[in-house]
């Protein structure tokens, strides 16, 4: 197989880390761009032999630069999204709108073969949310620049290094009780980190292009339902209270005031709407990659950092009460 070269956008992040040990285990020499070589050049570096991985340090909004990346490259990965703003240009147009456009046009003009782009499930429905619609704006962006890209929209990606359910298990193993939004009815389909990087990684080997795809887990599971699964693997029992819309309103606004914020308006709207496959799209079971990890057989793995007495807990949890 000729050597193939990999750009990679995001490559630092949980989803990156887990794509970049898959692509170098398989030959693939990948170039990680970072905006911040000191914070993030050794976790990016440590993910593969010598020699497999370069990092450049350089602003994703610096087209002069970044332009150099595309001479030799074969595939363009674009992994980098946020949750809620930062202010200095971090912000959902310019992230999920703006730079996949950027990628877009630099890709066709470069001749590059596959642009495989991230995007998010269910973004269709919560026309409400400034979220979703960045992230739509960026798919179409990129479908006028560059309509060979494969995107691909993925429900709630988790693992020991996630945003989700290491969030979810510091809360609840600090607060009373936890407010439940929209009374926890919510369904989602957890997608494992790991199974996420093997959709990107088919669709690099088998050179699918001109695609969405929806990567969904196994699973569909309500937020009640995930509370309920932490709770009993950290050996903790809480009180989940239903929040009538306008205090769970008031709780956003005091949440989004975090430095990182727990819980931003704009997410409280996203929590209205189901992230289940639309059935406008095919799944990663459809194409050939199902998805084959449990949500709480996974989280299972490293859920004693949350236990009293972290992995020698003498506290045990009871596997039947966990659903």
């Amino acid at each position: 197989m000729k050597e193939k070269n990999c750009l990679i956008f995001g490559g630092s992040g949980q989803i990156g880390r887990h794509l970049l040990r898959k692509l170098t285990k398989n030959n693939y020499r990948v170039t990680v761009v970072t905006r911040n070589l000191h914070q993030k050049g050794y976790v990016i570096k440590t993910q593969a032999n010598a020699g497999y991985i370069n990092v450049v340090e350089c602003n994703i909004f610096d087209e002069v630069k970044i332009r150099k990346l595309f001479i030799k490259t074969d595939i363009c990965i674009n992994l980098i999204g946020i949750l809620y703003e930062t202010g200095k240009g971090s912000t959902f147009k310019n992230i999920h709108s703006i730079f996949p456009s950027i990628l877009a046009k630099l890709c066709k003009e470069y001749n590059v073969k596959q642009l495989i782009h991230l995007s998010a499930l269910g973004i269709d429905e919560a026309i409400d949310s400034e979220y979703a619609k960045s992230k739509l704006e960026g798919e179409a962006n990129i479908q006028k620049n560059f309509h060979l890209a494969t995107i691909l929209r993925p429900s709630v990606v988790y693992s020991v290094d996630d945003n989700f359910t290491t969030s979810f298990m510091t809360l609840l193993s600090r607060l009373p009780f936890f407010p439940l939004y929209y009374s926890g009815d919510t369904k989602f389909t957890p997608i494992h980190c790991s199974d996420l990087t093997d959709v990107v990684y088919y669709v690099i080997s088998k050179n699918m292009r001109s695609k969405i795809i929806e990567c969904v887990g196994p699973e569909i599971i309500s937020l009640k339902e995930i509370l309920k699964i932490l709770l009993n693997l950290i050996s903790k029992n809480r009180v989940l209270i239903p929040l009538p819309f306008f205090l769970a309103k008031m709780s956003a606004k005091l949440f989004q005031l975090f430095p990182k914020p727990l819980l931003t308006l704009d997410q409280l709207k996203l929590l209205k709407y189901d992230n289940v496959p639309s059935e406008k799209y095919q799944t990663n079971s459809e194409i050939g990659v199902p998805s084959t990890k449990n949500f709480k057989q996974e989280v299972e793995k490293y859920c004693y950092m949350w236990r009293e007495g972290g992995q020698f807990s003498t506290k045990k949890y009871n596997p039947t009460n966990s659903q």
